[in-house]
């Protein structure tokens, strides 16, 4: 069985995911690891699972999640993978730091693999579908695990809410494109994972989320 361990980091509150199974290899999910204490709690838990990560995933490359990149990358050997199109926005980090005022001087390692849509991320007995999910960001991608009914969305979909579409290469009508076209085909109880806030399903976005 695959479990997914969220942790909430960083000065805007990201959830930063360690997904893993009884194999005890692991996946870090959009590393958000600001301070040292919030680097120090994620190895904490790696250690006393006795998981061994082997790979780091960006779903998407804004700021705030890939703070740790270049921690876990050289904490565990890990090459980074992103989506080919978020590559602008990782290259452009020093910039966007100083755009918010945040002092960060551990730049991100450039990717070492590209992830596309319709691929299938493997690591111990997990596997998971790569889906194409646009409009917060130019190519934000999620993860859906059919076996274990979760979905790893990023900032593509909140409890009761969408992410946000006023940055650079983020469109409203392509995220409401995404989120009904790749999400909600998805079985109701399928547990969606948020890059932000609480765990939600399928069915109560279907049900309460405004936007949708």
């Amino acid at each position: 069985m695959t479990q997914v361990e969220v942790f909430e980091l960083n000065p805007f509150a990201e959830n930063t995911l360690v997904v893993y199974d009884d194999t005890g290899e692991c996946a870090i999910f959009d590393p958000g690891c600001y301070s040292v204490e919030e680097q120090e709690l994620l190895s904490r838990f790696v250690s006393e699972k006795g998981l061994r990560p082997v790979r780091l995933i960006n779903t998407h490359c804004h700021l705030d999640h890939v703070f740790g990149n270049a921690f876990v990358a050289r904490n565990w050997g890990l090459e980074l993978e992103i989506h080919r199109g978020e590559l602008p926005l990782l290259e452009h980090f020093p910039q966007i730091c100083q755009m918010y005022g945040i002092p960060f001087r551990d730049t991100p390692p450039a990717p070492g693999h590209f992830i596309e849509d319709g691929d299938i991320v493997t690591f111990g007995n997990t596997r998971l579908e790569v889906m194409l999910t646009p409009g917060h960001s130019p190519a934000s991608i999620s993860f859906y695990c059919a076996a274990d009914a979760f979905v790893i969305a990023g900032d593509v979909l909140f409890y009761e809410s969408i992410g946000r579409t006023d940055l650079p290469g983020g469109d409203f009508d392509t995220l409401l494109h995404s989120i009904r076209t790749r999400l909600f085909p998805l079985p109701d109880a399928t547990l969606v994972y948020p890059g932000h806030g609480p765990t939600t399903t399928i069915r109560h976005e279907k049900e309460y989320n405004p936007f949708l």
